[in-house]
């Protein structure tokens, strides 16, 4: 077996999570924890992608709507629901979901390239399979454009 076999064999843990009855994922080692939903601090003039702020173990993180952002309808938060906190390349953010799924583990060869499935997927690290459901694999660092990350980076400052 040839090193390229190795790699395509080689095993990716993800966190499979449903919002809307749409099934997603994070890579797991980009996964802090998952939180039940809590009361969000609400800010002012934050842009519509951020939900609010969750205070975690004294840390600030800002909840980003992933609704929003994979266009799905907006819903209020329910007390069954999750929050996942994840960090990214410019700290930590919290996605609010419905149920999370579970831990879920592919070999790189059955995880398929976004621009392989469809145009438009730049959130998006990679699809497979789960059962007889597509599985979106999203990458938080394209998650938020730059102007996104400057108004965070703007009202993280304000509170300070």
């Amino acid at each position: 077996m040839d090193d390229t076999t190795e790699n395509k064999r080689t095993p990716v843990q993800l966190l499979a999570f449903v919002i809307d009855g749409q099934l997603y994922a994070l890579r797991i080692a980009i996964v802090v924890r998952v939180v039940r939903m809590v009361a969000l601090t609400t800010v002012p003039k934050a842009p519509p992608i951020f939900l609010g702020l969750l205070n975690w173990q004294g840390e600030v993180i800002p909840v980003v709507d992933a609704r929003g952002r994979f266009g799905l309808r907006a819903k209020d938060p329910e007390s069954d629901d999750q929050l996942i906190i994840a960090r990214t390349r410019t700290g930590p953010v919290c996605l609010p979901v419905d149920v999370v799924s579970g831990v879920i583990e592919r070999s790189t060869d059955e995880i398929k390239a976004p621009e392989e499935i469809a145009r438009g997927l730049e959130y998006v690290a990679g699809v497979t399979k789960l059962d007889d459901q597509i599985l979106f694999i999203h990458d938080l660092d394209r998650f938020l454009s730059t102007d996104e990350h400057a108004a965070l980076d703007e009202v993280l400052a304000e509170i300070g």
